[in-house]
């Protein structure tokens, strides 16, 4: 038999009868993420999905590195299939563990027995298997406490998997199973750090970027897009809305009060999210906002932003200071292209002294010389739609 990759389901184990809806809404994510490196057999059993290629000439790595990134499972396996015979069992752990054998100091062997009517325990196996290694391998110490080295059985009820430690999942729920929402995505590092956040719960994620050319460029939104395609590793299947913003911004600059001019801006960045929401049968709108972060994030300036929302506003990163979110986004590879020279609209007409206690009604009393629904409707009617 060859090589097979275990993905061991994390809290999706934990739902009670709509388990199953859970379960096939992460199969279907699985073989959508497989569909670009090769041919394989997808198939669930006691809440591990297998993964079997169909050709040898398929890269068992970069699949297992993929599956890392899929929302809803807890752990990556490749492993090797072998009878369920004690025998078959050792033999197959001398043969795959070969190398990392010879290149540690020490070994032990931990078993897992799925399939309760196999006639022996797990420690028997266990026993077993690192006997007839430390006799194969004299050279490799044994140490059940502190070893280098953890050779993995698993009895299941198809066959027996001989493997190393699995590597970390992306936890979280599958994709598509928690409705769907509105992200605002800009070039920063904040905003794709919530998107993932958001996207771990489940739900489907619709990237909204607000576009200011001439004052902000083409490699500015092109930043954007390169972010967007890396969030799909995790996310899925992306369709970018690009908002042109460039007027709604010179007519907050020429007719409204300096110090509200972010504050305002935000207002109109909700509302065409908030519309564009509607439209797309989203439930909530997503931001990278941390609270204090600046000027616009205080609690007032919060307020006064979700004032015209008209749905729930989901802020991941409220509690977050500047530190967690860059590792997350180290984590996650979106940093790099993050920290790219190209500034998105949030710095086009920023004010020297901005407002950080606004009152609300002296916010909708400064943008009341804007025309606000005829600059939301043509700002929606002008979007982009950009798939990934």
């Amino acid at each position: 038999m060859q090589d097979i990759i275990l993905l061991k389901q994390g809290e999706i184990v934990l739902k009670g009868l709509n388990k199953k809806y859970f379960e096939q809404k992460l199969i279907s994510n699985v073989k959508r993420r497989l569909r670009s490196l090769g041919e394989f057999d997808v198939t669930c059993t006691q809440s591990t999905i297998y993964v079997e290629p169909k050709s040898d000439d398929i890269d068992m790595d970069e699949t297992q590195q993929a599956m890392t990134k899929v929302f809803g499972i807890a752990a990556v396996v490749r492993a090797a299939a072998c009878d369920k015979t004690p025998e078959a069992m050792a033999q197959k752990a001398i043969e795959y563990m070969a190398e990392a054998m010879r290149e540690a100091g020490s070994f032990k062997v931990e078993t897992r027995r799925a399939d309760k009517a196999f006639p022996m325990t797990s420690i028997e196996v266990s026993q077993y298997v690192g006997g007839e290694l430390a006799e194969a391998f004299p050279e490799t110490a044994v140490d059940v406490h502190n070893p280098e080295l953890t050779v993995h059985v698993e009895v299941r009820e198809r066959a027996a998997y001989i493997h190393r430690p699995p590597l970390p999942g992306a936890g979280g729920l599958p994709v598509g199973c928690g409705g769907t929402a509105v992200t605002l995505l800009s070039g920063g590092i904040d905003s794709p750090v919530s998107t993932y956040m958001i996207a771990k719960r489940g739900v489907h994620m619709i990237p909204v970027h607000f576009f200011s050319f001439p004052y902000t460029s083409e490699l500015a939104k092109q930043k954007v897009l390169d972010l967007a395609k890396e969030l799909t590793a995790y996310c899925g299947r992306l369709t970018v809305e690009v908002v042109p913003f460039t007027h709604i911004q010179t007519e907050i600059r020429d007719k409204c009060p300096e110090e509200y001019f972010t504050l305002i801006m935000r207002r109109f960045m909700m509302r065409i999210a908030a519309k564009i929401a509607q439209q797309e049968g989203a439930k909530a709108l997503i931001t990278g906002e941390s609270l204090g972060q600046v000027a616009s994030q205080t609690l007032d300036a919060l307020c006064c932003t979700d004032a015209v929302a008209g749905m729930p506003v989901f802020r991941p990163l409220i509690g977050n200071d500047k530190i967690e979110i860059i590792h997350i986004a180290e984590k996650i590879g979106t940093y790099e292209t993050s920290c790219q020279p190209y500034e998105d609209c949030c710095t086009v007409f920023t004010p020297r002294h901005p407002c950080t206690r606004p009152k609300l009604e002296h916010v909708e009393r400064a943008e009341g010389a804007l025309d606000i629904d005829a600059l939301v409707d043509a700002a929606v009617a002008g979007t982009e739609m950009i798939q990934l």
